[in-house]
């Protein structure tokens, strides 16, 4: 795993509260109870854990998405914001137009109201993975085995892995007054986020889950969602400290524009990978980051693609 190196917008007396604090305060285990997995079945802890694991699965096999409410500590929202605060002058913050597969560029292979040919803007920041120090409650909470067994067992899968990337694996979203991240889906198959600081107005996630599928680009579904038709979209009523699992790979989603007069939409983005060593895309990274790393050149002369979606 790669290391941020410490941050000097953040004192040593910070990072080592945050430190101090624990996995175990930074998350509500009354609610979550992370070591419930291994207790004895007739353990009230137990079932509280699986209760938890199923209500999560159920979500993600209805519509790809899985909500655990109120999943951090409101100490620790107060500490992640303060962290995301001052790691915030190394946003890296780009206006552009894009399609939902981040294309910039018209292509002339389709007519111009195609989907690929609808371009909206993007006017969101993230602040990389480089800017955190390496003891932070951020880190922590990203890299508690304890919360990736459990977030494993929500995906139905045997292991979860912190994703490798130095600059996106550890990030937070940012949404100041009037930006918007539009319509668009993701690259991997699921994103692990939570809410930090919401907007006052505006600044809601909303998706359509499985608008496509690895086969069927969905272009139809898609096409009526870009042009105002709100067919199968959910909107979530997201609070501070709720974690979210989402399977962004086949389902169009957007985060709403914050109003003018609005604080800040603030998000950790907690990325992790069914492999470990996985490194992100050149092309989706220097958008997202406004620049690229030897590790990401190096990956992208070897990668093998998975599906032959447009992206």
């Amino acid at each position: 795993m790669n290391v941020a190196s410490p941050s000097p917008t953040r004192s040593d007396e910070a990072a080592e509260s945050a430190a101090a604090l624990g996995v175990d305060r930074l998350v509500d285990t009354e609610r979550y109870p992370l070591d419930g997995r291994d207790l004895p079945a007739d353990d009230a802890r137990h079932a509280a854990y699986w209760r938890a694991v199923e209500t999560a699965r159920t979500g993600l096999r209805s519509d790809g998405c899985a909500l655990l409410k109120e999943f951090v500590t409101p100490t620790a929202i107060r500490l992640l914001n303060d962290e995301i605060v001052a790691a915030k002058p190394q946003t890296h913050f780009s206006m552009q137009v894009i399609n939902p597969y981040f294309h910039t560029q018209i292509n002339p292979e389709f007519a111009d109201d195609h989907p690929v040919n609808t371009f909206t803007e993007r006017s969101s920041g993230f602040i990389p993975g480089d800017a955190w120090p390496s003891v932070c409650a951020m880190d922590t909470l990203f890299r508690a085995p304890q919360v990736c067994r459990l977030l494993a067992d929500c995906l139905e899968i045997d292991e979860l892995h912190c994703y490798d990337d130095p600059l996106a694996g550890l990030t937070a979203n940012i949404l100041d007054p009037g930006q918007q991240f539009p319509w668009h889906f993701d690259t991997n198959d699921f994103a692990v986020t939570v809410l930090v600081q919401p907007a006052d107005e505006g600044g809601l996630f909303e998706y359509a889950p499985g608008v496509r599928t690895a086969a069927d680009e969905g272009f139809n579904a898609i096409g009526g969602l870009l042009a105002g038709g709100r067919d199968g979209v959910h909107t979530l009523d997201l609070c501070p400290g709720d974690l979210q699992i989402f399977r962004g790979r086949y389902s169009l989603h957007r985060v709403t524009r914050v109003a003018a007069s609005s604080q800040p939409r603030h998000a950790a983005i907690f990325a992790y990978t069914h492999q470990p060593g996985v490194i992100g895309r050149v092309e989706r990274t220097r958008q997202l980051f406004g620049r690229v790393l030897a590790e990401h050149e190096e990956t992208e002369r070897s990668r093998v693609r998975e599906d032959d979606l447009l992206d």
